[in-house]
């Protein structure tokens, strides 16, 4: 009966957010964020999420957070860390990433 405690007590991560389009210039941009009940560590906020914008095979501009690696981003090849503050800002940074690489016109 452990085992059953143990199941019913993990809460899952609650999707809420997910758009996946293809800008004017061909771009392809997808964005998926979760809810979830413990932070992706070393983050300490509640959610987990993956941005992309690039082209198949390509990726031009990535945020995302994961478990060892925290939060951070990926522009022109490089990786580098991210300072989450919150959802509305994570987006508005995406976001001026594609538009410096040529995506969103």
């Amino acid at each position: 009966m452990a085992n059953f405690d143990i199941i019913t007590k993990m809460a899952k991560a609650t999707l809420i957010v997910h758009e996946r389009r293809i800008d004017a210039s061909g771009g392809i941009m997808e964005i998926k964020v979760w809810r979830v009940p413990n932070p992706v560590q070393p983050s300490t906020h509640d959610y987990k999420y993956s941005l992309f914008y690039g082209e198949p095979g390509l990726r031009l501009v990535g945020f995302d957070n994961e478990l060892g690696k925290g939060d951070h981003m990926h522009v022109a090849g490089t990786e580098r860390p991210y300072s989450f503050t919150s959802l509305d800002q994570l987006l508005a940074d995406f976001f001026a990433e594609v538009r410096k690489a040529g995506g969103e016109r």
